[in-house]
């Protein structure tokens, strides 16, 4: 697809000649992380400013020229690609950061603020959306995916931390609500509805958020279980009995050796026991609270900051296992507490039944019910594995997408969480923000 003349021309007029990528300079933006998702672009449009974001949509829309918002391309469902071609709409350059208000713990930032610029706001306040893209995931794209992480346990998803929003329609039409209120029922909450609609409904310039107070000393521990039943009722005593609990996630030796063997990790515990719990809390009593809780089973525990770094260091770089050795399918789903220990159990067998040389790492945050299976195929990926993890989630009773969205990789398998009903409910809605349809216009119903 070409852009007609006239209009690159006009684009170029608004955001500038530099902020226009075309040809070889578009590449990075039309694959995803995984490596899964490529397409390609006509231009990769920057625009600088909210007015140059307004411009940008209104001439789109008049020319009715499909585009894909993008922030800092760490998706993992294909959500931010241009897989038929349409323009990317970068907001990398909307960077503005505005004072923290200590007062109310809040902070205004543009979309291309990135999570760990955002944490490190206020020597005082910290950000609770953790996750491991944090260096280069923005809030535009956190808010547009409604990113969860290592603390959803605690302070909730990207959604929660929302205290107003700024937005640009497809039109052009900017809808700003920034007054921070924590109560304020004059109308609808279209700053929910925007959060979690992958860039569907419109395009996110700013968001009011709410900061969190950073942890005093923090504990972070690492615990070696026989099996995913034992791993499942220490993090759930986890929640019941530790007052400062942050966070609960759980590991296991498949994806550790993924990580011993390509990255050259040692084990974190002796003997490589087959799962692992990381647990952190923090505040008075969690140092002891987490040693009385994991008791005599094989463990490592750490309060300096370094050796708090080096425990995490094996669940944030899990992630990254399935790639070294093959390009991955990433799964993230979530079930109801009482199913979760079947789900983790079975999850590996379901994809080995459709494919016996499959790789299957699973890991995630086990308190929230969640799993995130990243696995590297060796038959062919023609959505066999995706149909016989979510087929399995769904009859468990859960979520086909915890974190993630739903995106290119996920689209043919929503039936099997949103009725007809719903799905014809989520075309409405996307109709009334976006008539012509010009906004990342093949994720979600339309």
């Amino acid at each position: 697809m070409a852009l007609p003349d006239d209009l690159a021309k006009t684009l170029a007029g608004v955001v500038g000649d530099a902020n226009v990528l075309t040809g070889e300079a578009t590449a990075g933006y039309a694959v995803d992380w995984t490596r899964k998702f490529s397409g390609s672009t006509p231009a990769v449009v920057r625009p600088g400013s909210v007015p140059e974001v307004q411009a940008v949509l209104a001439l789109c829309n008049e020319a009715g020229v499909a585009l894909v918002p993008q922030g800092g391309n760490t998706g993992l469902v294909g959500g931010g690609v241009p897989l038929h071609g349409e323009l990317v709409l970068s907001l990398s350059r909307l960077r503005q950061l505005g004072p923290v208000d200590p007062g109310a713990g809040q902070v205004t930032a543009e979309a291309g603020v990135t999570l760990d610029r955002l944490a490190a706001a206020h020597p005082d306040y910290d950000f609770g959306v953790v996750i491991a893209s944090r260096g280069s995931a923005t809030v535009g794209g956190a808010i547009g995916t409604n990113a969860g992480g290592v603390r959803v346990l605690r302070y909730g998803h990207m959604r929660s931390q929302l205290r107003g929003l700024e937005a640009v329609l497809a039109d052009g039409t900017v809808i700003s609500h920034l007054s921070g209120l924590t109560k304020d029922n004059t109308g609808y909450d279209y700053g929910s509805l925007i959060a979690g609609s992958e860039g569907t409904l419109a395009v996110v310039t700013r968001a009011r958020l709410q900061l969190v107070p950073r942890m005093t000393g923090p504990v972070t521990a690492i615990a070696g279980l026989g099996d995913l039943r034992e791993a499942h009722e220490l993090a759930r005593s986890a929640v019941r009995t530790v007052r400062g609990l942050v966070s609960a996630e759980f590991l296991t030796r498949t994806g550790l050796s993924i990580l011993h063997d390509e990255a050259g990790m040692p084990f974190p515990l002796n003997g490589s026991p087959p799962v692992y719990v990381l647990l952190e809390a923090s505040g008075p009593g969690a140092f002891e609270e987490l040693a009385e809780l994991i008791g005599d089973r094989p463990a490592a525990v750490a309060e300096s900051e370094s050796d708090r770094a080096r425990l995490w260091a094996y669940r944030e770089r899990l992630p990254e296992a399935a790639g070294f050795i093959g390009v991955p399918i990433k799964l993230d789903v979530s079930v109801p507490a009482a199913n979760w220990v079947t789900l983790a159990e079975s999850v590996g067998p379901a994809v080995k039944a459709v494919d016996a040389q499959a790789t299957v790492v699973t890991y995630g945050h086990i308190a929230d019910g969640n799993v995130q299976v990243n696995l590297v195929p060796d038959a062919a990926a023609d959505g066999r594995h995706e149909d016989a993890v979510l087929t399995l989630v769904a009859s468990l009773g859960g979520s086909i997408s915890a974190e993630h969205g739903i995106g290119a990789l996920k689209s043919r398998w929503l039936p099997l969480a949103r009725t007809q009903a719903e799905t014809e409910l989520f075309a409405r809605i996307r109709r009334a923000f976006d008539p012509r349809g010009i906004l990342n216009p093949h994720v979600l119903p339309r």
